[in-house]
């Protein structure tokens, strides 16, 4: 769900409706576990470029539809309009059908099936099992009459299948077992998802609350939130620095703190705010550290690998 924008609502034209509609800066959570899940599988295998490149599609194809469904069914139940913020605005600014909306959702969901079938021809048919059983959480976070969304299991839902399981598959698919390592290793990455969804709600805990939500932000208040959200940052960070010291990966990981400027900024620029469009800097900014953290994680597996 999103919230009120200033008066003046700049509209997409062309490509721009379509590239808006899948919201870009969520896409973090449909590559990044792949990349790291792949970075990691090199220590134990040959890159199958053809499988890396399938999973990725269809993940970032999964993440663009979940999207697209939480677009077309807060339009339907009111909750989205002209004004509203971090939404793409295809159907309540850009005169896009709300159908319209819904079929290339699943249009984008048969395309990952297809992808999907191609993968389990070349590893294992429980992929299918696991995929779907992800496919269903997606379209469920929004849809259906109970939404994921609006429960306080949405930060860890998102987390735990679009880190930990797609960095497990991501990983799987290459090397054909699972490690602890591989574990481990997508447990920040589900924390930072999961930080991803939970700073939608900070924004949005007010218009949530009015309209019978009872996510984590709303039923702990705020400010906490803001203090849970610096928590698992934190945690994300330390894990890695623990998995270093007690684990003994690569110290090439230590990358990861190029990216701390991201999650500073992001607390910051939820303290005091209590305006969506206020918060709409911070929100990007928690995604991106998911993006930069998982990207350096990725690149210090690759040196590691190679050195």
């Amino acid at each position: 769900m999103s919230k009120q924008l200033s008066p003046t609502i700049e509209r997409d034209h062309g490509w721009r409706i379509w590239w808006q509609l899948t919201r870009p800066h969520t896409l973090t959570a449909g590559f990044v576990p792949v990349f790291l899940g792949t970075a990691l599988a090199l220590h134990y295998t040959h890159l199958n470029v053809s499988l890396f490149i399938a999973m990725l599609i269809a993940s970032l194809l999964i993440q663009a539809a979940t999207n697209m469904f939480n677009e077309y069914y807060d339009y339907k139940r009111g909750l989205d309009n002209e004004k509203s913020v971090g939404i793409g605005g295809a159907i309540v600014r850009n005169g896009v059908h709300p159908k319209t909306v819904l079929r290339l959702a699943f249009i984008f969901f048969g395309i990952a099936i297809l992808l999907g079938v191609y993968i389990c021809i070349n590893t294992t048919w429980w992929i299918a099992v696991i995929g779907t059983v992800c496919m269903l959480i997606a379209y469920f976070y929004t849809g259906g009459p109970y939404p994921i969304a609006y429960t306080p299991f949405g930060e860890f839902l998102s987390g735990f299948f679009m880190g930990v399981i797609i960095v497990l598959i991501s990983f799987y698919i290459q090397v054909g077992e699972i490690t602890a390592d591989s574990i481990l290793i997508s447990i920040p990455i589900m924390i930072l998802i999961g930080a991803i969804m939970l700073s939608n709600n900070i924004r949005d805990l007010d218009g949530d609350k009015e309209n019978g939500r009872k996510t984590v932000a709303i039923l702990i208040g705020r400010k906490k939130a803001i203090n849970l959200l610096a928590a698992m940052f934190t945690v994300s960070y330390v894990w890695i620095i623990a998995f270093i010291l007690f684990g003994g990966a690569t110290p090439w990981l230590l990358l990861i703190l190029i990216s701390i400027p991201k999650p500073i900024t992001a607390v910051k620029g939820f303290i005091g705010k209590t305006e969506p469009i206020q918060m709409v800097p911070a929100m990007k900014a928690t995604a991106q550290t998911n993006t930069f953290f998982g990207l350096l994680l990725s690149i210090g597996l690759v040196i590691a690998h190679f050195l």
